[in-house]
């Protein structure tokens, strides 16, 4: 074999075993990617079952993983909370989701903005329990929720200004008391409302205090 050849061979080996570390490497990636992914679900899982403070045992094997191996993938048990809270959080967005302006008329507005908040809340009422105990305990959980409340504070003060016009201060308060999760949960739990009904409810509320005196302040 010609010292050429030879090096061509060489050079060609070492690029297939470059690219076998490197499949190698992207395969444990992917399977790092999964298994935290997993962890996530289980949390999740755990929560719609009612167990708002599962141990890190029972997390793990609803992944299907070793309690040894859960902080393979998460720095503490904070970590993974607040991972669960991103995930819910980034799943809420759509949800709530607006195509409404200040411009539009009074109670298509109300009516987008109750009918949003229920479904947002119907689907996500297990995780959105346990991450507010969770907040209790942690600030980072604490920290990611109440960004999470300006946001939906903005959307309402944006949306309204013109009714909150010279009332603001009084208003804007109310109506997000109204609009949050606290509020759809003592009316689902406590009040056994349906969620037709929570609608129906934050509807007229919404409208008795936006259509109220514009000279309040």
């Amino acid at each position: 074999m010609s010292g050429r050849a030879g090096s061509g061979l060489a050079t060609a080996e070492r690029a297939v075993s470059a690219a076998g570390i490197e499949a190698e490497a992207d395969g444990r990636r992917l399977r790092r990617a999964q298994n935290r992914e997993a962890v996530i679900d289980a949390l999740i899982e755990l929560f719609a079952a009612g167990r708002y403070e599962p141990s890190c045992a029972e997390i793990a094997a609803r992944a299907g993983l070793s309690a040894r191996s859960l902080f393979r993938y998460f720095d503490s048990v904070e970590d993974l909370y607040c991972a669960a809270a991103d995930r819910q959080l980034l799943a809420m967005e759509p949800l709530l989701r607006l195509s409404n302006s200040p411009a539009d008329h009074l109670a298509d507005k109300i009516g987008a903005v109750a009918y949003s908040r229920v479904q947002a809340y119907e689907r996500l009422a297990p995780a959105a329990g346990a991450l507010r105990a969770g907040a209790a305990r942690s600030e980072l959980v604490a920290a990611k929720l109440d960004r999470a409340r300006q946001a939906q504070q903005g959307q309402l003060s944006e949306l309204f200004a013109p009714e909150l016009a010279g009332r603001r201060a009084v208003v804007l308060p109310a109506i997000e008391v109204m609009c949050s999760y606290r509020t759809y949960d003592r009316l689902r739990r406590e009040a056994g409302l349906s969620p037709e009904a929570v609608a129906a409810t934050l509807v007229a509320t919404l409208a008795a205090l936006l259509n109220g005196d514009p000279d309040v302040s």
